[in-house]
């Protein structure tokens, strides 16, 4: 006696309904990975604008100042278009009392003498944690360290 190949029913129906439970899940984690795609974007470029600042200050000889406004969800230098971060994003910061105007726009100072205004710029995931960008106001040195959710 000769036995067909082929797949049984109950083979078939495990089959569809490993493939429906990923097609379900896919939206999901696209989100999650996007969200965490931006939120690592948006850490990345801070800090790199950040150090940019403090580098100009120190070869240009000119005040750098690095800002976050936090209203219309922009951050940047000075002599450029602000770029925008994602609104999933809870960002905050801490800088001098004169470094932060009533329009919801901070800023952190860069000097030439290698100093800066200090402060620090909180970035908070929407599912907890995050990262805090520490700039010392003596050395002007940028730190970054995490945030416990």
């Amino acid at each position: 006696m000769q036995r067909e190949r082929g797949f049984t029913l109950v083979e078939l129906l495990v089959v569809f309904a490993i493939m429906a439970l990923l097609i379900g899940v896919m939206p999901v984690m696209y989100e999650r990975m996007q969200e965490a795609s931006q939120y690592r974007n948006t850490v990345r470029t801070m800090l790199s604008l950040l150090r940019t600042a403090r580098y100009d200050a120190q070869t240009q000889g000119r005040e750098t100042r690095f800002f976050v406004d936090l209203n219309q969800h922009l951050y940047g230098l000075d002599d450029a278009n602000g770029t925008a971060y994602p609104d999933t994003l809870q960002i905050s910061a801490t800088v001098a009392a004169t470094d932060l105007s009533s329009a919801g726009q901070a800023a952190i100072r860069f000097l030439p003498s290698g100093g800066s205004t200090g402060g620090s710029i909180d970035i908070q995931r929407p599912h907890g944690g995050g990262t805090r960008l520490r700039v010392d106001w003596l050395t002007g040195r940028i730190v970054q360290e995490p945030l416990q959710p």
